[in-house]
């Protein structure tokens, strides 16, 4: 048999078998790397090699943002910033048909954005709107699918730890164009999701129940303003080249750490409890990073992706359909995976043959991403819609039908996205740092 076809026969079989019976997805991925390694080199020379590409795969400048981004993500979901933003996307939604819908929206891609994280978004603004909406007279179940439905926006619209995952895997992508290519997509997913909000709350009747007095919203306004000069000051400096993503990290957990001090909502001893909680979630990403490594390693070595594109072209050289292959692909991944190890491990795959196609690499990791995020709302286990319904303490089923038109809207905008290049790469162009 060709060292090829067993290196992967022993990668799929290793990891689908792994994880069915509940091994963690790191530990399914470093152990049947580690295996698949031995069918290349002797155990000796497979074990230095494994632990080699472990400790260079995680020993990166760039690498850093992660932990600090982690950090800051969690100083502000302690810190008080959430509540603020969440009042601030109050006033933005005014008096909407179902205004409150619209709030859970706003601040999803609000702290969504700032924290970097779908799941967090779902569980602290689902927590706190949730049982606004349910006082209000919105059904429990509409309210949950609002939620899930756009607390992925946040993965697109930077900082993004999955595009930093995804710049290092693919060999050095510029971060800054990653970032900037994320905004009229997030951006985008979160209109959409606004629309069919409002049609389904004028259709039940979702009339707006605020009524805050010019005064009350300013105070607001300016009461969240230094939570989101956040945003301003961190992707601002990365884009206009004042310090690096790593750098730009730091910075967003010194200001969010000072900025919690000032809101009084984090004292000193509670810093050890929040260090401890970003510690658990990073060390689990950087050991899936390491592992991950082995596997690209072995793919590498064994033309793995260039026997899948092969067998890709083999069935249509057409872009489209191989495009829409790969869509199909990240869509039913996305569901069981989580997005870092599933852009770890696809990225080596797919993107070879997306270079190959003429895609920009920057539109592909975009594409990627968006595919991964709706992946954490599908049914039947994508994450965010794990955590969403169980926020609204809910069983998954009886969110399913009230999430459909959210999912259907995403869906039509990822093919937008992976069809027209210009919705990625527009703004990337217009601050020069894409060609």
């Amino acid at each position: 048999m060709d060292i090829a076809v067993q290196a992967g026969l022993i990668l799929l079989v290793g990891i689908v078998f792994l994880l069915i019976i509940g091994v963690p997805i790191a530990i399914s991925v470093g152990v049947s790397s580690v295996l698949a390694m031995f069918t290349i080199l002797e155990f000796d020379n497979g074990l230095l090699t494994s632990a080699q590409r472990m400790f260079t795969g995680i020993n990166s400048f760039t690498l850093l943002a992660i932990p600090f981004f982690v950090l800051a993500g969690v100083i502000m979901n302690n810190g008080g910033i959430a509540s603020r933003l969440i009042n601030c996307a109050k006033i933005l939604s005014g008096k909407m048909p179902g205004s409150l819908a619209h709030t859970n929206i706003l601040a999803n891609m609000l702290f969504g954005s700032i924290s970097g994280s779908a799941v967090a978004a779902a569980a602290a603004v689902g927590s706190t709107m949730g049982e606004q909406q349910e006082k209000e007279g919105y059904k429990r179940e509409f309210s949950a699918a609002v939620n899930i439905g756009s607390a992925p926006t946040g993965m697109l619209i930077p900082p993004s730890n999955i595009m930093i995952v995804f710049s290092l895997v693919s060999g050095g992508t510029s971060i800054a164009a990653l970032f900037l290519a994320g905004y009229v997509p997030g951006l985008l997913w979160g209109i959409a999701c606004i629309l069919v909000a409002l049609i389904i709350a004028k259709k039940r009747g979702y009339k707006s129940q605020i009524k805050i007095s010019w005064k009350q919203k300013l105070l607001v306004i300016l009461d969240a303003l230094p939570s989101l000069l956040l945003i301003v000051i961190v992707i601002g400096g990365i884009v206009g080249g004042v310090f690096t993503a790593t750098e730009g990290s730091a910075i967003a957990v010194v200001y969010s750490l000072l900025l919690s001090f000032v809101y009084r909502s984090i004292k000193i001893r509670d810093l050890p409890n929040i260090l401890l909680e970003a510690t658990r979630t990073t060390s689990i990403v950087v050991f899936l990073i390491g592992v991950s490594t082995i596997m690209s390693w072995v793919m590498s070595f064994t033309n793995i992706p260039g026997l899948i594109a092969d067998l890709l072209l083999s069935i249509s050289d057409n872009m489209i359909i191989i495009l829409l292959i790969m869509n199909i692909v990240l869509l039913i991944i996305g569901t069981f995976m989580d997005p870092t190890p599933a852009v770890l491990i696809f990225t080596p795959i797919f993107l070879p043959i997306a270079l190959d196609l003429g895609m920009d690499p920057i539109h592909f990791g975009i594409m990627m991403v968006l595919n991964l995020s709706i992946g954490t709302i599908t049914p039947p286990v994508g994450p965010v819609l794990f955590v969403g319904a169980r926020v609204a303490k809910l069983p998954i089923e009886n969110v399913i039908k009230p999430l459909a038109p959210f999912f259907l809207v995403t869906i039509v905008l990822l093919l937008l996205v992976t069809f027209v290049p210009a919705i990625s790469l527009s703004i990337p162009k217009l601050f020069g740092v894409l060609d």
